[in-house]
Order: C-alpha cells, then structure tokens, then sequence
C-alpha cells in the first residue's frame, strides 16, 4: 500500500441508537433557468465558501425526463407503491434509465438507519416490521416493465439484527422466476455473516455492496459503517461463488493514490467489477463537493484499475451504482 495514505484513528463501528439521526429534506428539481428547456439542472446544492471548484462544469448536465417510456416506469411505480432508489438518491441518470423502461428498485422501505453525509435518502426509525408482500409487487412490476436484469437496492434496517435479508433473499426468488438477471445492492448487514449469507444462499447473479470512499474518509462520510468490514462483506460473496461489484465516489477530498490503494484492496478479494462516480452535494444539509473532477481523470482511474487486474471498471462523473447494470452480469 503506499505510504501517502493518512492513517485514521481505530473506531469502533457504531451500532443503532449510537448517532442521533436527522431526517433531510430532499429539495424538488427544478429547470436550469438559462433558456434551455431539454435539460435539467443536477440536484446539486453549492457552498460557495467550501466548494474548491465553483459552479459545476458543463459536463454535468443531463435530459429532462421525458417520454412514453418514462411515463410508464412512473405509472407503475405509482400502481405498486414501491420506492426508486432513481428518486430517493436524487440519480442524475433518472430520466436516461426510466426513459429505457428500467429502474433501480429500493425495499425495505423509504426511511435509513444511518445518517451518511452523502446520501439524499430520509433517515429515521422505520417502521416496524417488514413488508412481506413487497417482492411480490417488485416483480409483478419488473414484468410489467418487460426487463431482463433486475437492480434491487434498499436502505438499512439497522435495528433488525437480520437487517431485512429475508425481503431480499425472497425478492430475488421472484425476480428469477421471471426468467430476469438480478443485481442486489446491499448494506452491509453490520456484517452478521448469517444475515448475508441468506443473500447468497437465494443466488444473485451480481452482490454489490458500496465502499463509497476512501478509509481515511470513513469517519466523516459513513459514519455508521467500517471499511474493513464492507471489504469482508464482499470477500464472502466471492467466496461463495458470487460476481461482485463495489462502487466510491470522488470529489469527496480523496487523493488519487488513495483511491489506488482502495484498487489495490479489491483486487486482493477478487472483485469482478468496480463504478466511480462524482460525488454531487443533494442538500445545504450534506457534505460540500471538495472537488470537480475531470473527465480525463474518470479515463485513468479505469485504465489503473483495469490494469491492476479488475476486470471491468465502470468510470465517468455521472456514473452510479446501477449504471448499464446490465452490461456487469
């Protein structure tokens, strides 16, 4: 590893009830303003006093959702009160991917028991128990969606000690019956290995669990989670058989040799695929963009990582998790 990498204090991973959690907002989108009515303005809140770059650059722009497609992904969103990850997270790429009839599908409710300093999703206590019917109206809705890969993502349920597994494992059973490709984005299940091993035993054909960032950030951006422990979440799944996939942001203050040191750590678990996005600030309430990066930056960290030996490294500024999924089974 290199030797620029600043080490941070040990921490003890926290537990529920250990962070007082706040619920943010989600602010509307709203049109740029600047005369072009086919393109929308990013949910991105700007602080001029911390953001390093300014304004956000013009490749930072993406489509105003619009058509047929898109009004039937919402329609049915609607008819099975389910929750989008694509709203939730404020996804730049909305439109592109409701516009193709796909979506990224988030259960076990609308409401985290963690409070990242990145993430747009509410935070709270959810309500309790499960929802044992939710992976019916999934799948009924993917059919109806006519997809061949399947993106299932949810909050935490911190306060379940099977943090909700089951409504995965099950989702996952259904989404196969139709014949359909599943991904799964998990949390990290506060690493109880029964919790997550009841997600392998259903067979995903892609377990991807998201690092997000640097170790040195960890503190300030996840609070609630451990590094070590999220790299252990995916060395199982791979042990077990599964393709694995993980995903950082950057612009979030990390340096380009610790994102190569993170590179490093998932080739020694034998990632298969890997996604780096910028990070883009939702609210006031969240963490400012220390950094814009460039484009040409996005190129490099995907020849590096490709070059270290992973074997596929998704790599642009409005990349996310789900981001042509289907190309990673």
């Amino acid at each position: 590893m290199s030797e620029t990498r600043e080490t941070a204090p040990p921490q003890t991973p926290k537990k529920p009830g250990d962070v007082q959690l706040k619920t943010a907002e989600k602010e509307p989108l709203a049109s740029t303003g600047d005369g072009d009515p086919g393109f929308l303005e990013l949910p991105v809140v700007e602080n001029t006093n911390r953001n390093r770059r300014g304004g956000r650059p013009d490749w930072l722009r993406v489509k105003l959702p619009q058509g047929e497609s898109f009004k039937k992904v919402r329609s049915l969103v609607d008819e099975y009160d389910l929750h989008t990850v694509c709203e939730s997270a404020n996804c730049p790429n909305m439109g592109e991917c409701w516009s193709a009839g796909t979506a990224t599908f988030m259960i076990l409710g609308n409401v985290c028991t963690r409070s990242c300093g990145f993430c747009a999703i509410k935070t709270g206590r959810p309500d309790e128990g499960l929802d044992w019917d939710e992976p019916r109206r999934v799948a009924e809705a993917a059919e109806k969606m006519g997809v061949q890969h399947a993106v299932i993502t949810s909050v935490n349920r911190d306060e379940r000690e099977d943090g909700g597994a089951p409504i995965f494992a099950e989702t996952i059973r259904r989404i196969h019956d139709l014949g359909a490709t599943v991904e799964v984005l998990t949390p990290d299940f506060r690493g109880i290995r029964d919790a997550c091993q009841t997600v392998f035993d259903a067979r995903p054909d892609i377990f991807n669990h998201n690092m997000e960032t640097v170790p040195r950030l960890y503190r300030r951006v996840r609070p609630q989670a451990d590094y070590q422990r999220s790299l252990d979440v995916l060395h199982w799944a791979k042990k077990d058989g599964l393709r694995t996939k993980s995903g950082i942001m950057v612009g979030l203050g990390e340096t380009e040799e610790e994102v190569i040191d993170l590179m490093k750590d998932f080739v020694e678990i034998d990632l298969d695929v890997m996604t780096i996005g910028q990070y883009m600030q939702p609210t006031k309430m969240h963490l400012p963009v220390e950094e814009w990066v460039h484009p040409d930056t996005f190129d490099w960290y995907k020849e590096v990582g490709e070059d270290l030996g992973i074997e596929h490294v998704e790599s642009s500024p409005l990349t996310r998790s789900s981001y042509h999924a289907e190309k990673h089974v």
